[in-house]
């Protein structure tokens, strides 16, 4: 009897070893054979996804032929903590093997299409729509167009079909609160109210990679954050002996820096014009003050300024008032705020745009009036007069 009960479970044991040998080849076929896919599918796995969550959603879409299946050679690769959330392409005929390598590789190379979008100081926002070929990587700009303008087809069809794109958020230097908050709500890719306009030059320039769905909030709280490093880390290192009390007196100081240049080079220049002025008790006299103070930074000017409006008091208007205004002008980046607490040491106290995009500088009224007279006969030219 026992020897009849020990070869019956010898022939059990040797059953369920070619059933698990069987099962354990069928799964490797399934794990790197290819799959169902016919054609190319777009997945996109969510931020705090279980692997279990992506492994039946990825058999629902049918990118997979079994969930366990996946689960299970996830774990034997030690691969379940490597998913990354994004949205990406799964190509037709994507083996489980593959399907992982897709979804646990995360960063801008998983992304098939890369929006752009660039604020603008209108209040809105340019998008350039850029298609990376898989095969090569290499990147080509396929649509570019600003939201107020309406908004093309093959973007449309793109964010309506679900595609895999990465979203660069470029916050220029130079731009007011208000222009960036309108900005971001521009951006049909964001979500989130946004409660109150923040201080005016507290929301550090960026380009950052953001995902479709993310808070505006959010980033202009990171973008605040990141001011205030900016500023206390520029305020320890300031020089000795410059007319600036306060880090709120620097950023003030170099939102009119930003306002004045777009070219690098001139940064410390023209910061060491305004310190030469304030040193002196001379009024600042330049014209971005005046304008904010007809805007209030919102929105453009769209026009030059009038002679009265050079000669009207406001808060803001440096012809009239002494010193500083009471606010930043605009949101000043790193370079601007680090120039005006280590402007250049120059006796420069007079600067006219000279042409080329850059400045004139000169230490006597007499070349100043030279380097204006020579500014306003290439406007003349430009103008055709």
């Amino acid at each position: 009897m026992w020897k009849h009960i020990a070869a019956n479970g010898i022939s059990f044991l040797i059953v369920a070893l070619i059933a698990a040998a069987v099962a354990l080849g069928w799964g490797q076929r399934q794990w790197s054979n290819e799959g169902p896919l016919a054609q190319a599918a777009f997945f996109e796995v969510e931020q705090g996804d279980s692997l279990r969550r992506v492994s039946e959603r990825l058999e629902e879409t049918g990118a997979i032929r079994s969930a366990a299946v996946f689960r299970v050679g996830v774990r034997a690769a030690d691969r379940s903590g490597d998913l990354r959330f994004g949205n990406y392409e799964i190509p037709a005929g994507a083996s489980m093997a593959d399907v992982l390598e897709i979804v646990t590789a995360g960063g801008p190379s998983s992304f098939r299409y890369r929006a752009t979008y660039v604020l603008r100081n209108s209040g809105t926002g340019q998008l350039r729509l850029s298609e990376r070929d898989p095969s090569t990587g290499e990147v080509e700009e396929i649509a570019r167009f600003a939201y107020e303008e309406g908004v093309p087809v093959e973007y449309a069809n793109l964010v309506d079909g679900g595609a895999p794109m990465l979203y660069r958020l470029v916050i220029p230097e130079g731009l007011t609160s208000w222009q960036v908050v309108q900005g971001l709500l521009a951006a049909d890719f964001l979500d989130g109210e946004v409660a109150d306009i923040p201080q005016e030059g507290m929301l550090a320039p960026t380009t950052i990679d953001v995902n479709r769905g993310d808070d505006r909030a959010e980033l202009l709280a990171d973008m605040q954050a990141a001011q205030e490093r900016i500023l206390a880390e520029a305020w320890e290192n300031r020089a000795e002996g410059i007319p600036i009390t306060s880090p709120e007196e620097a950023l003030i100081l170099a939102s009119i820096i930003e306002k004045e240049t777009s070219v690098p080079e001139e940064r410390g220049r023209v910061a060491s014009v305004f310190t030469n002025r304030l040193n002196q008790g001379m009024r600042l006299q330049t014209d971005p003050t005046v304008i904010y103070g007809v805007t209030n930074g919102r929105g453009i000017l769209g026009r030059g300024l009038r002679q009265s409006e050079l000669r009207t008091e406001t808060p803001w208007n440096t012809y009239v008032i002494d010193g500083l205004p009471p606010t930043p002008i605009a949101n000043p980046g790193q370079a601007a705020i680090e120039a005006a607490l280590n402007p250049d040491s120059t006796e420069f106290i007079f600067f006219v745009a000279d042409g080329t995009g850059g400045h004139a500088f000169s230490v006597t009224l007499e070349e100043h009036n030279r380097n204006v007279a020579r500014w306003r006969e290439i406007e003349a030219e430009r103008n055709g007069n």
